[in-house]
């Protein structure tokens, strides 16, 4: 991680950072794939925004062109059902589209239940594991053929505190979140030789989130992080700063 900047947050990130990149995201209808992908836009990225969530992505879709940055695309999709075949016409439309893409933000996740694993539902377990751990998966396989095409191509994953130590009650949450991490370093150790595809994670640690506020409903928000504050360490794992830089487990707190 020497070429990581050692504060984020005392740097401001050029308005052309991203100018010319096409950057797919998932979870995009709100939350924190909400605020990265406008400030991916603002930074002169094409974005493709993917959810379930039509009028969120509506939404998105709507303030990033009444800012005057590069019109995005729609796609919506839902990780929890969506199939192998969903996501190979998802890389046909791109590779129509694009042709290429230079990053793939995996945030879209599924919260399941934080109760103890001899109470864990076997139907929510599974539908658990297919948004947070097999949608990622699925979604990566297709689109390698569409970032290897990119000159400077970054996969990030959004990943959580308890999917890198074990901790009581987060059940199918944090196995999965556990899942990703393993991908990620395996799959960051197998592109570095020979592919321009750089992968990483980053715990963003609290923040004021719709999934937040299930987790923990009595908690004072006004404590916590806003999505928009965390953009900053998303900018520098899709940008040029973080060139060479794969295969590491991130913290916000460590970038800011």
């Amino acid at each position: 991680m020497d070429n990581m900047p050692a504060s984020l947050s005392t740097r401001i990130a050029p308005a052309n950072l991203l100018q010319d990149r096409v950057i797919l995201l998932t979870g995009a209808a709100n939350g924190i794939g909400q605020a990265v992908v406008k400030a991916m836009a603002a930074h002169g990225a094409t974005t493709i925004l993917l959810d379930r969530d039509v009028p969120g992505l509506e939404q998105t879709y709507d303030e990033i062109v009444a800012a005057g940055h590069p019109e995005p695309a729609i796609y919506p999709l839902d990780l929890q059902g969506a199939e192998p075949d969903d996501y190979t016409r998802l890389a046909a439309t791109l590779t129509d589209e694009f042709g290429h893409l230079d990053g793939l933000i995996h945030n879209a996740a599924q919260l399941g239940a934080l109760v103890p694993f001899a109470n864990f539902d076997n139907e929510l377990w599974f539908q658990t594991l297919q948004a947070n751990l097999n949608a990622p998966y699925l979604l990566t396989m297709a689109c390698l053929g569409l970032l290897n095409a990119s000159k400077d191509a970054t996969i990030v994953f959004t990943s959580d505190a308890a999917g890198r130590k074990g901790t009581a009650y987060w059940g199918a949450y944090g196995v999965s979140k556990a899942g990703m991490e393993v991908f990620m370093q395996t799959l960051a150790e197998e592109l570095e030789a020979n592919t321009p595809i750089r992968v990483n994670s980053i715990d963003p640690g609290p923040v004021h989130t719709a999934l937040r506020r299930i987790a923990y409903p009595a908690e004072d928000s006004s404590t916590l992080r806003s999505p928009a504050d965390v953009t900053r360490a998303f900018l520098y794992l899709a940008g040029p700063e973080s060139r060479g830089i794969t295969g590491q487990q991130f913290t916000l707190e460590e970038m800011l």
